[in-house]
């Protein structure tokens, strides 16, 4: 039998919780709470936000093609010219994306051994050595393609892409938005 109390809180008379065990299953008995003694308490709630660790990702590496909405490949030459091709079997266009940071990837031709650059001035470029123009954001837009925005450098505040025309030029970065179609790319398995 449960009868409630003067401070609103309910108790098991002695009766009803001896006679059929009800007691123990109903975890209002005597057998209950020595069994929550037992068991280890909770851990103590941390003030703040929980860090998450993403060193797994670091140095992740993926060779692809970075195919352009505009229809083009692109591509790093042995000179460290970047442009775009239409052709699928080029070689200069099988690029090696390694994850540096969370979010943030080195773009490297795999036959030209250049890095994809993006100087301060906004430029595209093939950088011999890995620096800082060679840190590239890559987010993944609503649509399915990537776009991959400098790190390091900004214009006026805004972010500047990696981007090409319709006639697989590279854009300036100055010139470019996140939803300028023209800087949107889908990684093919190379």
């Amino acid at each position: 039998m449960i009868r409630w109390t003067a401070g609103g809180s309910k108790a098991a008379s002695a009766s009803s919780c001896s006679g059929a065990g009800l007691g123990a299953r109903s975890g209002r008995g005597a057998g209950s709470r020595l069994r929550s003694s037992t068991t280890t308490p909770p851990p103590p709630i941390s003030s703040g936000r929980h860090v998450r660790s993403y060193n797994h990702l670091q140095g992740d590496m993926r060779r692809r093609k970075l195919f352009s909405f505009q229809k083009f490949f692109l591509r790093i030459d042995k000179n460290g010219k970047v442009n775009g091709t239409k052709s699928k079997d080029d070689p200069l266009s099988i690029l090696e994306i390694t994850s540096v940071d969370v979010g943030v990837v080195a773009i490297k031709g795999l036959n030209s051994n250049h890095y994809l650059a993006i100087s301060r001035r906004g430029e595209l470029y093939g950088a011999r050595e890995f620096g800082v123009d060679c840190t590239l954001k890559e987010r993944i837009e609503e649509n399915g393609y990537n776009t991959y925005a400098s790190a390091e450098w900004r214009n006026k505040k805004r972010q500047m892409f990696v981007g090409l025309n319709v006639h697989g030029k590279p854009l300036r970065g100055k010139k470019t938005r996140r939803k300028n179609t023209a800087t949107h790319f889908l990684p093919i398995m190379a």
